[in-house]
């Protein structure tokens, strides 16, 4: 029985052996350039599209600070 629960154990260290070295790995290594590039034009895509928005909000969030922290 003891030599069953050692290969039984044995078994279990390998299999999470394995998962650690190879599933884990290539998970984390799964962005490459190509996904960062796109990633990187679809976030500047947006930037054009909605420029006008963008400076319009921010310039209200910055005219609320100023006018608010005035009172302080």
């Amino acid at each position: 029985m003891k030599k069953l629960t050692m290969n039984i154990k044995e078994k279990c260290r390998a299999a999470r052996t394995w998962w650690t070295e190879e599933v884990c790995r290539k998970s984390l290594s799964g962005i490459t350039v190509i996904e960062l590039v796109l990633i990187l034009v679809i976030v500047i895509a947006l930037l054009l599209i909605f420029k006008n928005q963008l400076i319009s909000l921010i310039n209200t969030i910055f005219d609320k600070i100023i006018s608010e922290s005035s009172g302080i």
